[in-house]
């Protein structure tokens, strides 16, 4: 692809890293971002069975300051703020007032009064602007995107390498994090991820993150790993992606995601989830694999008994099943070990119902018990 477009594209610090690794590069969610640097499948198996370095530079971060006594931000989110502990971080989402997803979300709580909130990139400023369209004056946000680095390293030998890099046992639960001292900088690391594997992000300012990309790289191992692979190992645990699985038009309760919703608190809509609630789903996701290589893609339509139930939202081969897998909207309720088909013209793939995770062995929570799921 002509990398020109960066021209009209955002580009993350690391560009011409990729560039000089041979990246295929593509546009994702209004940036020029590495698709793969290899294969797919080599790239998503040694995730799964090494260390994987990701440039996720792209995502947004929001820095808030608040007094929850005063303040309206735990209205703003699904997260229970007033609950959570210093130094743990929380899946969630912030909601319209049909209780459709506005976005997806990470929140880390950084002390009694200072939180940080993740987005997705493309929904940055929407985010933005929503927030401070609703909080109060006792809240003050600052959007500091621009000045932050962000890399993931997932994989079960993830937690060696950081080790090694710090000098240290990094020492932490599935979804808490804590500060380092690394390049200089007292950065962020975090025990979460997007691929179902033992896995660390990484907070660092955009003009050290190459320094780290580098310094991440020379060990053996560890490798660079692309969008693609990192879109087939969320399938393969069934998360969610935005724009495509869940938006403004998905409640969590129909994405299957109501477990991350606190019902206990207030938060922008909630009379409509309740409502939903109380009246039951006339959609719901499910998850598959195909009973063969064969791999569905998005909008392929989905058959139960001749009948069009719904349509796929991710559909993709995997690479550790070796099958085609994917995850979808049905208008009925489905139970794991049903056969369904999926159509497109021309195109029929026998399939069944499975539960999530579609792939099982992830090491995300290795050593760890009563751990909280992405």
């Amino acid at each position: 692809m002509d990398t020109s477009f960066c021209s009209e594209l955002v580009c993350t610090p690391l560009i011409d890293k990729h560039k000089e690794l041979g990246a295929k590069l593509a546009p994702f969610g209004g940036w020029l971002m590495p698709i793969q640097y290899n294969s797919i499948i080599e790239e998503h198996n040694w995730t799964r069975m090494s260390a994987g370095l990701f440039d996720i530079c792209h995502m947004g971060e929001f820095a808030v300051e608040a007094d929850l006594e005063k303040s309206n931000l735990d209205n703003l989110v699904t997260v229970n703020l007033k609950v959570m502990p210093l130094g743990a971080c929380r899946y969630g989402f912030m909601l319209n007032e049909q209780a459709g997803i506005i976005d997806d979300l990470l929140v880390y709580r950084i002390s009694q009064s200072k939180w940080m909130i993740v987005v997705n990139a493309a929904t940055t400023n929407g985010d933005e602007a929503h927030m401070r369209k609703y909080m109060n004056s006792a809240t003050r946000l600052e959007n500091i995107s621009a000045s932050t680095g962000k890399l993931d390293l997932q994989g079960p030998r993830a937690r060696d390498v950081l080790n090694d890099l710090i000098g240290g046992d990094i020492h932490l639960r599935y979804y808490t994090f804590g500060y380092f001292d690394l390049l200089g900088e007292k950065i962020i690391i975090s025990r979460t991820g997007y691929t179902g594997e033992m896995g660390y992000e990484l907070y660092m300012p955009n003009n050290k993150i190459a320094q780290l990309w580098e310094k991440l790289l020379a060990d053996k191992r560890v490798k660079p790993i692309g969008l693609g692979a990192r879109d087939t190992l969320r399938l393969e645990m069934g998360y969610s992606l935005y724009g495509q699985d869940i938006d403004k038009n998905t409640t969590p309760l129909e994405a299957g995601l109501g477990h991350f919703i606190d019902f206990d608190k207030e938060f922008i809509g909630k009379p409509s989830l309740v409502k939903q609630k109380q009246d039951g789903l006339s959609r719901r996701m499910i998850y598959f694999t195909a009973l063969s290589r064969r791999s569905p893609r998005h909008n392929y339509h989905l058959f139960y008994k001749d009948e069009d139930i719904g349509s796929v939202t991710s559909g993709s081969f995997s690479p550790s099943l070796g099958v085609g897998i994917g995850m979808g909207y049905v208008g009925r309720e489905l139970i794991p070990g049903e056969e369904i088909i999926l159509k497109e013209t021309g195109i029929s793939i026998p399939a069944k119902v499975v539960n999530k995770p579609i792939y099982k062995n992830g090491s995300a929570k290795c050593e760890v018990k009563n751990a909280y799921t992405r």
